[in-house]
């Protein structure tokens, strides 16, 4: 008899605004322009006034400018 385990992806990683502040080191008005003109990754609206970014994201945003740097 063959058993297949199933591997589940970890989930997604959501992070708030004080450590997205903390990881990039702008501010939160900047980086709403930013993420308004396409220049940083959207935030997901986590409920009610909650807005949270795939650390994921955030990290693939900062490894795309040290290498354009």
């Amino acid at each position: 008899m063959f058993h297949s385990k199933q591997i589940t992806p970890p989930a997604e990683r959501v992070i708030r605004e004080a450590e997205c502040r903390q990881l990039t080191g702008i501010c939160r008005t900047t980086r709403y322009m930013m993420e308004k003109e396409g220049d940083f990754p959207a935030r997901r609206k986590l409920g009610g006034r909650a807005v949270g970014w795939l650390l994921s994201e955030v990290t693939e945003w900062q490894q795309s400018r040290s290498k354009a740097a």
